[in-house]
């Protein structure tokens, strides 16, 4: 059978535009097919075709290396890897890609996004988060390399969302 999920991420930043990064994964079986906007840079789309393995039942680690392209600001290559690693509450979570930048080689960069959370109930959870992104670290004054951060999540049946805050104070 086919499974669809939807995500969207909308980041509102002081002093610049506030921007949508729509996804939408399709897995059947270990196949999984993933396109996403705004992701690897803004005004740009981007594909990916990927292969989901699990192991373990106690300790999950779920292992989902991925292969695609970007088109628009940026155009290239992607080779990108996400990881889940889960015990009971306790859920690690982190992919990365790396962008091959066609038209320029001095554009190449490393992607990056880190969840450490714990499910406080079947609902809700709290934990800590990073990112490496050039979205946001290109369309501002920001001296930081990587952001870090605070998150908190909802599960409503087949709903799930986050708020994350990068960088207070």
């Amino acid at each position: 059978p086919w499974s669809v999920r939807a995500t969207a991420a909308v980041y509102v930043m002081p002093d610049d535009d506030a921007f949508v990064q729509p996804a939408v994964a399709v897995d059947r079986g270990s196949l999984l097919l993933e396109g996403r906007y705004n992701y690897e840079d803004r005004n740009s789309l981007s594909g990916f075709i990927g292969w989901n393995a699990a192991v373990g039942s106690t300790v999950t680690l779920e292992v989902t290396p991925m292969f695609g392209g970007v088109v628009g600001d940026t155009n290239g290559i992607i080779p990108a890897l996400a990881l889940t690693l889960s015990f009971r509450r306790f859920e690690l979570y982190s992919e990365g890609e790396y962008v091959i930048d066609v038209d320029d080689r001095r554009n190449r960069f490393l992607y990056s996004w880190s969840e450490a959370s714990v499910w406080a109930t079947d609902w809700l959870r709290a934990g800590l988060v990073t990112q490496r992104t050039r979205t946001i670290r290109e369309r501002r004054d920001n001296p930081r390399e990587i952001e870090r951060g605070a998150l908190v999540g909802l599960s409503l049946g087949k709903f799930e969302g986050a708020f994350c805050l990068f960088n207070p104070g």
